[in-house]
């Protein structure tokens, strides 16, 4: 890092996607994935939910700033390429379980690298084509 430089990133703050369908990602992140939602700003429709010490926001294609942002996520037009959930345990055989009774298909699961080091994890999508990563623990060194 420069000397002088005065940004010091400490971690992710939030991630914001923009959905098609907001109550089926709102069940989807709320429901199956633990999400708390925080705050909502319905002129906006905008969707702050709690995940872990970050915040994933969701736009509504509907509202104002979804109507602003050009067409909507598809499968062949995503609005970003994954994003990293961090877990605090990792159990690869009741994750699956757990997602398949919540009718999501789990992916690709293997060791990755990180912000704490390499772990397992798993890779998943969100009802409308967004691919999410859920990051266990660093293995001990």
């Amino acid at each position: 890092m420069a000397e002088n430089n005065p940004i010091h990133l400490r971690n992710i703050d939030h991630v914001v996607l923009r959905a098609r369908d907001i109550a089926v990602m709102l069940e989807f992140y709320r429901d199956v994935l633990g999400c708390e939602v925080v705050k909502h700003n319905e002129p906006l429709g905008l969707y702050h939910l709690r995940a872990g010490t970050s915040m994933i926001d969701l736009i509504d294609m509907a509202g104002k700033l979804g109507a602003a942002g050009g067409p909507p996520p598809q499968r062949e037009g995503h609005n970003v390429d994954h994003f990293a959930l961090s877990i605090e345990h990792y159990d690869e055989d009741a994750i699956r379980s757990y997602l398949a009774e919540k009718g999501v298909e789990a992916g690709e699961s293997g060791e990755r690298f990180g912000a704490e080091g390499d772990g397992p994890s798993i890779y998943l999508s969100d009802p409308q084509g967004n691919n999410l990563e859920l990051k266990g623990p660093a293995n001990p060194t």
